[in-house]
């Protein structure tokens, strides 16, 4: 019987064809560097910031923020914001509704950066300066539209969008453009039916 270590006429053994075969495999997946690349030492700045100027609530701001700093972060972190809350955090549960230029964004799936020279609307934005409600809290207020409150600024500025794009004619069209978002509370008959107060209210002249 042959040795399967020994070497063929060729000259190629099964050892060193495996091992190479390996080492190769190896160079690949670490990613073997040129000595170009060796001699220059990676080199990563983390000072970077972006300046960022936008109208929050009709006042103007300026921040400096990492390029990755989201829309959400900014608002709470750095504006001191908190009443658009982070649930998700991956734009599916609808919590961090802000208004940006008048249209529902979803606040932690917008860069800062992304929303410079733009106009934002919190929830802290709606009432007037008198302190009167805007007619959708009040609504909210009215048809007790909530139970553990922290879905409730997303939702008002969603239903305050909602009614301003024209998509409130009928129960089910305020469902289904109010279907982004969640209520875990599951008070959504109330929800419906506050909305509907508050589009009468904001459709009068």
């Amino acid at each position: 019987m042959s040795n399967p270590e020994e070497a063929p006429a060729s000259g190629l053994s099964r050892r060193s064809l495996l091992t190479g075969t390996i080492t190769a495999a190896t160079a690949i997946s670490v990613g073997a560097a040129s000595p170009e690349q060796k001699v220059q030492p990676a080199s990563r700045s983390t000072e970077a910031t972006v300046l960022v100027t936008m109208r929050i609530n009709g006042q103007p701001y300026q921040f400096s923020v990492d390029p990755r700093t989201s829309l959400l972060d900014l608002l709470r972190d750095h504006a001191g914001l908190t009443g658009t809350k982070k649930g998700c955090d991956h734009g599916q549960c609808g919590a961090c509704t802000v208004l940006t230029d008048g249209h529902r964004t979803l606040s932690c799936m917008s860069f800062a950066a992304m929303n410079d020279g733009r106009q934002i609307t919190t929830i802290e934005g709606l009432s007037s300066v008198d302190g009167q409600l805007h007619p959708m809290q009040q609504a909210f207020v009215d048809h007790d539209a909530f139970q553990c409150g922290y879905c409730t600024p997303g939702q008002i500025m969603s239903a305050v969008a909602c009614v301003h794009e024209g998509h409130a004619g009928s129960d089910a069209e305020i469902r289904e453009y109010m279907s982004g978002n969640l209520c875990r509370c599951a008070a959504y008959p109330n929800i419906l039916a506050a909305v509907k107060q508050a589009r009468d209210e904001m459709e009068k002249p």
